[in-house]
């Protein structure tokens, strides 16, 4: 039996946890169609939940794939009775820029700890 102390710690850690990867859906979500396209939002919600433990909902899901969309980095269409996404080219040049930028932002992410 975990002690109080300990049980909050990983309450603590689990909600920072979830924060981060909500916080970073939209990069996961590029990186994902980067390498596997297309793919439905629900595909998309397995891949978050297989990777990180983590799931969200389809509302929220959807929303941020409507924002990706009038951002124009990804589109969306009709593909046997649903819908999946595919990235603009806006789309893969942003992943490539965030994934050819990584240490630059680890370094960055290192300075809130």
């Amino acid at each position: 039996m975990k002690k109080e102390g300990e049980a909050l710690e990983d309450q603590v850690l689990e909600e920072i946890r979830r924060k981060i990867v909500k916080s970073y859906l939209e990069t996961i979500f590029l990186a994902e169609l980067r390498k596997n396209e297309p793919l439905s939002a629900y595909e998309l919600i397995d891949v978050v939940h297989s990777k990180f433990g983590f799931k969200f909902s389809s509302g929220t899901v959807y929303t941020l794939l409507y924002s990706m969309e009038r951002k124009h980095l990804l589109m969306g269409e009709a593909a046997e009775n649903k819908r999946v996404y595919r990235l603009t080219q806006k789309g893969k040049e942003t992943i490539d820029t965030i994934l050819d930028s990584r240490e630059e932002l680890w370094e960055f992410t290192k300075t809130i700890f």
